[in-house]
């Protein structure tokens, strides 16, 4: 039964998210109204026409100041919109239920879902694990913070399809009642600290993730990620560790140099061996161990999950090889939004970094991304709102080679003129994008095309 019909309901942010929301909800035959910052010359002709054809309430640029009167019984709100601003506070008080795209998509579909989330490693770990389930030959959706709205395949799936789902603290912290039969936490570093405020806070809001679910679910968990195994104590499904460092009696681990998976009657099946991968990087065989077990929990065969894992090359914009140019390497790893993103970068490379750093700022510290360095940074692009941030840790920890760059292709071609044969120019900015871009993918596509006018 349609519970959404004929209900008020307004949805804020007109990302792909909120668009796609809107656009669900009006099927569904619920009257909407739709808010986003931007004045409405910013906003798509062709989208603002659809609305308007559709008699939708428009509030471009300005709040809505008439709350009461819209008599909302509902508010979706985007992912990057906080929770706090006034209206939306007025709109609780008044007695509408605040949710976001992900919650209302579990209400008014049918699928399995998969959860996937934790502050690194999102992307590759749902991207891989869609692979698995392709490769299996299920009827598999990926999407999420991946870029593709969860509304917009939810409307059309049947009841044995899965919804392959990377969630963010953002989406988490607006569900209700989402319940996936498998989610994943793959670690928790501070981030969006400008947002959560403290690391409990985000933690809480990643934990969301099992918080409905049943002993007859599953929770897969990074075993060596001591803030994720903080929250076990409320989690009732069935816990499923990994680990990379350690040798577990039950879950996903590494023995003799093999993924291996250890079930509850304690037999070890081998998935693959460790060097088999094609992703480079530590963190990237905790994505493989986390892929590994999600899939086998969901029930596929070991052979299918180790030729799979075999053939993952990756996700666009994380440690994305794209090409050299008189020996020097250059790797795009834009979605590398974070310090500890970065670190994972730095360690993954080989031999002697020229690294483009900064972006927005998100509250976050770099000490840590600084201490990273190890003397395979040999000079440190910057750039964006952070740039004089990062500029000063790195002078107080003693590093001294930072080029201050008005643009990402200064960023590349001053890199190159500072590169030896057989360095790395690595794009991980540590910081988010929105400062200079609309997206991290845009800041790694102009870093691509920037490379590509140094060919030339």
């Amino acid at each position: 039964m349609n519970q959404l019909k004929g209900k008020n309901v307004l949805v804020v942010g007109m990302g792909k998210s909120g668009i796609a929301a809107a656009q669900a909800l009006l099927k569904l035959g619920a009257d909407v109204s739709v808010y986003d910052r931007k004045k409405e010359e910013q906003i798509d002709p062709q989208l603002i026409q659809y609305f308007r054809n559709k008699n939708t309430n428009c509030y471009f640029g300005i709040e809505p100041n008439n709350i009461k009167d819209l008599g909302l019984d509902m508010v979706v709100m985007s992912p990057g919109v906080p929770l706090d601003i006034p209206f939306i506070e007025e709109a609780k008080k008044s007695g509408a239920e605040i949710i976001g795209e992900l919650e209302i998509s579990f209400r008014v579909g049918k699928g399995k879902y998969v959860a996937i989330t934790g502050t690194n490693g999102k992307t590759t770990t749902t991207t891989l694990v869609g692979k698995i389930f392709k490769d299996a030959g299920r009827w598999t959706y990926v999407v999420g913070n991946v870029g593709v709205a969860v509304i917009s395949k939810a409307m059309s799936t049947k009841d044995d399809d899965w919804l392959v789902t990377e969630t963010s603290s953002f989406q988490l912290e607006t569900t209700k009642y989402f319940k996936p039969e498998i989610s994943a936490l793959l670690n928790i570093t501070p981030d969006h600290m400008d947002r959560h405020k403290t690391l409990e806070n985000y933690a809480n809001a990643k934990a969301k993730i099992f918080q409905n679910q049943e002993p007859n679910d599953y929770f897969v968990v990074n075993a060596d990620d001591p803030e994720c195994m903080k929250l076990l104590k409320n989690c009732r499904a069935k816990i499923v560790p990994f680990s990379r460092k350690k040798i577990l009696d039950f879950g996903c681990f590494v023995l003799n140099e093999n993924i291996v998976i250890k079930d509850e009657n304690e037999k070890i099946y081998n998935i693959c061996r460790v060097d088999d991968l094609k992703i480079p990087g530590a963190h990237n065989l905790e994505n493989a161990l986390a892929a590994a077990a999600i899939s086998y929990f969901s029930g596929i065969g070991v052979e299918t999950i180790g030729k799979s894992l075999k053939e993952f090359e990756g996700v666009e914009h994380r440690l994305e090889f794209c090409g050299e140019v008189d020996g020097v390497s250059f790797v795009n790893d834009s979605k590398g939004t974070n310090p500890d993103a970065s670190i994972k970068a730095l360690e993954a490379i080989k031999g002697d970094i020229i690294l483009i750093a900064g972006g927005y700022d998100k509250n976050s510290d770099f000490t840590d991304f600084i201490d990273a360095f190890n003397e395979k940074v040999k000079h440190l692009m910057l750039l964006g709102k952070t740039a004089e941030k990062i500029k000063k840790t790195a002078e107080d920890k003693g590093f001294t080679n930072i080029h201050l760059a008005k643009d990402m292709e200064e960023c590349v071609t001053e890199g190159f003129k500072l590169a030896k044969s057989g360095d790395t120019v690595l794009l991980s900015p540590a910081c988010a994008s929105w400062d200079m871009y609309t997206c991290f993918e845009q800041r790694g596509e102009h870093f691509k095309n920037c490379i590509n006018k140094l060919e030339k």
